[in-house]
């Protein structure tokens, strides 16, 4: 019998302990989510695609391409809320419930006012991550951030820009980790139950602490594939993101009793 770990001097919640490889069961259980909605995967997966594209277009005909590397770089920070219909999906697929694109946008609906505040802190966390990447440019650098078709010559390949890749990676994997560690449980157990922001924050938290490897094993299948996704001018994400978001939710359940 697996271990479990109290949240609270209550009896509930209670976070189990899970051996090392089961986020590659997550994520299989996630692709099976996927294959059985995914009408609604593709259709979410499009929409995602599609507000990125308009996004894109938006900052490069402004004249501010500069705004999108920090911008792509910041997307795993808010990323677990847009991802909470799927959250929805999953959960009618497992209750048997009929799914649907409606359905899932419904499900931003179920405990509104406790997702919208976390959703808040991690825009919060997102604006803190855009203003420090140009903070850091400035330092670092010396000049205003490159528009998009010189950050290559200006910064990837640039011996100047390498202190500032070690310092903006450092910075932005600590946030990208706090953020992580705050919501890869709490938003989907918002979904599923009603729970206060903060009774599943520290669920998310004690789920983190009771599975460092796990945990530290699915944060690296979550960024890689993330990174696939934006490194194919975001299409990749059409399948990335109903990915990782039904995985998402066998790991709620897996790890919270």
């Amino acid at each position: 019998m697996s271990e479990t770990v109290p949240v609270f001097v209550e009896p509930s919640p209670v976070v189990r302990r899970v051996p090392i490889d089961r986020p590659w069961h997550w994520l299989a259980a996630g692709w099976r989510d996927l294959r059985a909605a995914s009408g609604v995967a593709v259709a979410y997966g499009g929409m995602i695609v599609l507000a990125s594209a308009v996004l894109l277009f938006v900052l490069v005909a402004g004249g501010h391409s500069a705004l999108i590397l920090p911008l792509a770089a910041g997307f795993l920070l808010v990323a677990p809320v847009l991802a909470a219909g799927l959250y929805e999906t999953s959960r009618r697929l497992a209750s048997g419930q009929p799914v649907s694109l409606a359905a899932a946008l419904a499900g931003f609906r179920a405990n509104a006012s406790q997702i919208g505040l976390i959703g808040v802190l991690l825009l919060i966390i997102h604006l803190a991550w855009m203003r420090i990447a140009f903070l850091l440019f400035a330092l670092l650098v010396g000049d205003a951030p490159p528009e998009l078709d010189r950050v290559v010559t200006e910064v990837l390949l640039s011996a100047r820009g390498l202190p500032l890749l070690v310092v903006g990676t450092v910075v932005g994997g600590a946030l990208a980790g706090v953020t992580f560690v705050v919501s890869v449980i709490s938003i989907p157990m918002l979904l599923d139950r009603d729970i206060n922001v903060f009774a599943a924050i520290a669920t998310s938290v004690v789920a983190v602490r009771a599975n460092p490897v796990p945990m530290a094993l699915w944060a690296a299948i979550i960024v890689a594939f993330t990174i696939f996704g934006l490194a194919t001018l975001t299409l990749g994400l059409a399948i990335v993101l109903p990915l990782l978001g039904h995985a998402s939710w066998h790991a709620y359940r897996d790890l919270v009793e």
